[in-house]
């Protein structure tokens, strides 16, 4: 099973990364992730789900412990080609069909 997670920490502070925000970062930066995507206002992270939940409880401690007063973090199902997965498992079609 693929998983990708969203997440952000709080307080937010736009003149430099909290010390919270750099601990999520190292995290998941050094998990052995498919995909990252750090930035200002969100953080996506991909890959199988052993490594993702291994970094999910390890974002959430660390972050915390660094000052973090919340963690908000979505996790999704994906299949191979990083889409969600949908009832059972199997991929979600978009509305459109896929069509772009």
């Amino acid at each position: 099973m693929r998983l990708r997670v969203e997440f952000t920490t709080e307080p937010f502070d736009l003149d430099e990364p909290p010390a919270h925000a750099e601990a999520a970062r190292e995290v998941v930066q050094n998990a052995g992730m498919d995909t990252v995507d750090v930035g200002p206002f969100g953080n996506t992270v991909e890959g199988r789900a052993e490594a993702v939940l291994g970094a999910v409880d390890a974002l959430l401690r660390r972050s915390l412990e660094a000052g973090a007063t919340r963690v908000s973090l979505q996790v999704n199902v994906v299949d191979g080609g990083g889409r969600e997965a949908g009832p059972g498992g199997a991929a979600a079609v978009p509305e459109d069909g896929g069509a772009r």
